[in-house]
């Protein structure tokens, strides 16, 4: 999901630093939205009717029963958006078309490590919105403590690289700002990389990797390295010897964070 600069615009629209006409197939068979999630989202949203989703990729989280605007700028992620939900705008987080305070709420889900220009970006969905500002993303200082740094720690830093810190989301936003954890279920259906921190044979399938755009930041020989890395270390035992609680473990508190700022 992404939204950035126009000036850095893709072949298909995508705006940030991955490419999502290579990312977008097959991406929605690996990235549903997770239940648990989706409820922590519309609870903080609270009782907005009309909400704006920047970045809004294939609408995950979108709430269907409110009224919801979508933004996105590539148009391989707009393809994949279900029936169900309306049309995407092409548009990028820091040119909203929208005029002051059209909003009760705005959104942004995996979104805000793609743009060029942080600050524009959540000063116009600040701009554009009345009440509540909801973001999902990373505490990047948290990324790399997640054990897939053994096996992949170039995907890694490159992930921890790109997410802005908390505090400067929601220093920029300002108004009252907090920052919640949010806990990652065992069987969670959105597959982003620490989604499969006690199922780690998900790693070993292609699709699931090219659905989290980190894994594009290393060389094809890099990353099948690392995957090579994976397979003998669960092969031979290693990975349960050293991880193996995790298959045990219902939840994860690892680096994922909803940030709420209310004007």
């Amino acid at each position: 999901m992404t939204a950035g600069s126009t000036n850095s615009r893709q072949a298909d629209g995508s705006a940030g630093d991955a490419n999502y006409a290579v990312i977008a197939p097959g991406y929605t068979s690996y990235r549903q939205p997770e239940p648990a999630i989706a409820a922590q989202i519309e609870r903080v949203l609270g009782a907005a009717r009309t909400i704006l989703n920047v970045g809004a990729g294939a609408g995950s989280y979108e709430p269907v029963d409110r009224d919801v605007t979508a933004v996105e700028p590539s148009a391989s992620m707009r393809a994949q958006r279900p029936a169900h939900l309306a049309l995407a705008i092409d548009a990028v987080a820091e040119e909203l078309p929208f005029a002051d305070g059209s909003f009760d709420a705005s959104m942004t889900t995996f979104s805000v490590h793609q743009w060029k220009n942080l600050e524009a970006g959540l000063v116009e969905m600040r701009r554009v919105t009345r009440g509540p500002v909801v973001i999902l993303s990373c505490d990047p200082d948290l990324v790399q403590r997640f054990w897939l740094n053994d096996y992949a720690p170039e995907v890694l830093v490159a992930e921890a690289r790109r997410y802005p810190a908390p505090s400067r989301i929601l220093h920029i936003l300002g108004g009252r700002t907090r920052a919640e954890p949010v806990a990652i279920p065992f069987a969670c259906k959105d597959g982003f990389n620490e989604a499969y921190y006690g199922r780690p044979e998900r790693l070993l399938d292609a699709g699931a990797r090219t659905a989290n755009s980190a894994w594009s930041f290393v060389s094809e020989a890099t990353g099948a390295r690392y995957v090579d890395h994976l397979r003998r270390e669960l092969d031979d035992g290693t990975w349960d010897a050293r991880h193996g609680e995790f298959r045990r473990q219902a939840v994860f508190d690892g680096s994922l964070r909803l940030f709420i700022a209310e004007p």
